[in-house]
């Protein structure tokens, strides 16, 4: 571990947006420096009251933006809820706030943090359950989004901080169940570190999205990402359980679908992740068998288990009622959506669509390598699909560019598109 003076030489340097100086007369760059924890120190957990006064006190007495993060308990408990809150601004240091017991009691920290800027890594992921808690902001920058404006291949945190600012993040606790109280002190330095250099880690970016005349782009970006809507739920959410693929006819989805639906509604009330209640795999596996009892149910991986013995009556009452479905309301063998169908069909149902298709991927990859961006972030790959597939009914620049915008395209997206998409769309196989 570092001692205070080299974390706080190593953060002060980090501030600035400046890495290590390369001694004189070495051609190679030192080796990033590894910081542990945060400058002074990871400080206690608030959850309490006087405590998160005090601390939005000195988040109020701070300047410049501030940097947010959450952890949450992906992969054991059901709801995407935040179990921690780190917080860090210029002059006021870092804050650890526990959620869970202050949940109705955060308006105080409201008011702090919805007057300011926000700095995320990946805000689409910490949004949702910050906004649970009543905590919206009014502007952010996302790094992760501005490192891939900015063309660079690998966007996690800590590739982005050893790359621009010459230092390691400790890792190794993002996949842990944060729900667990109390969170030991490893974690806890984890957590601080992830929000230690990020208002630094903005201004590296910003730098660079400026010099490339793209930063006007990612503030378009940042507020689609501020304002996006909640996503609409999912139709047929079961048919997402991984390897369904394997079930191939309308008897087996439907013991899949009757599994799945109970295992959700198990998970939900006990508020476990639903692969701890049942794996998919053993989902599929059961659907597949068609056990005829429930001894052979039991008979097969996973329900023969200590846990799963005991809900095998439950599980096989399920599959049962799934057998005796009448055929009108067993599921179908294809996925209903209302978008176009997977692309590798094109050539048979739409040869015209194809070549659309295939003439605007090559414009769009070429625009996308001359301004060093992902094609993703360049134009959604699903509009895309779309556009391809059926047209607007003025295939003009303008035509076109209605219709991304109607589509949901920012419009710096449809100003670099819009004409190599109305010469796309005029190809015919």
């Amino acid at each position: 571990m570092q001692n205070a003076e080299n974390t706080s030489s190593a953060t002060a340097a980090a501030s600035a947006g400046t890495a290590p100086s390369v001694p004189a007369g070495e051609e190679q760059a030192p080796a990033p420096q590894l910081l542990t924890e945060p400058v002074g120190g990871t400080p206690p957990v608030v959850d309490d009251v006087d405590g998160l006064h005090d601390a939005c006190t000195r988040l109020a007495a701070g300047t410049g933006p501030i940097a947010v993060d959450t952890e949450r308990a992906s992969g054991y408990r059901y709801w995407p809820k935040a179990y921690l809150v780190q917080i860090r601004r210029e002059g006021a240091g870092t804050v650890l706030i526990d959620p869970i017991p202050l949940a109705e009691q955060l308006g105080p920290l409201a008011e702090v943090l919805n007057d300011t800027e926000w700095v995320l890594h990946a805000a689409s992921q910490d949004l949702p359950c910050l906004t649970e808690l009543g905590l919206h902001p009014p502007s952010l920058f996302d790094t992760e989004l501005a490192g891939r404006l900015a063309g660079h291949e690998r966007v996690a945190l800590g590739t982005l901080v050893e790359k621009l600012l010459g230092y390691t993040l400790e890792k190794g606790h993002s996949a842990a169940d944060w729900s667990t109280r109390p969170l030991p002190q490893d974690w806890l330095n984890y957590a601080a570190l992830d929000v230690e250099l990020l208002v630094p880690l903005r201004a590296a970016l910003e730098a660079e999205l400026t010099e490339q005349g793209k930063l006007d782009w990612a503030r378009q970006e940042f507020e689609a990402v501020r304002t996006a809507p909640a996503p609409a739920p999912r139709a047929e959410p079961w048919r997402r359980t991984s390897g369904v693929h394997k079930v191939r006819t309308p008897r087996g989805l439907a013991a899949v679908r009757a599994l799945w639906e109970a295992r959700d509604e198990m998970a939900r009330k006990r508020d476990r992740a639903p692969s701890r209640v049942l794996p998919d795999n053993a989902i599929v596996n059961a659907a597949l068998s068609e056990p005829g009892t429930q001894e052979a149910l039991q008979a097969l991986p996973v329900f023969g288990g200590r846990v799963q013995r005991r809900y095998s009556a439950m599980w096989f009452k399920h599959l049962k009622a799934a057998r005796e479905l009448p055929k009108s309301q067993l599921p179908s063998t294809t996925t209903q959506n209302d978008g176009p169908p997977p692309v590798n069909r094109w050539g048979d149902k739409d040869p015209d669509a194809a070549a659309r298709l295939g003439a605007a991927r090559t414009s769009l990859g070429a625009i996308a390598e001359r301004h060093a961006l992902p094609v993703e972030n360049l134009l959604l790959p699903d509009l895309l699909r779309r556009t391809c597939w059926r047209p607007p009914e003025d295939r003009s620049p303008q035509g076109v560019a209605a219709a991304l915008a109607e589509g949901g395209a920012r419009q710096w997206q449809v100003d670099l598109t819009a004409e190599v998409l109305s010469e796309a769309l005029h190809k015919t196989a």
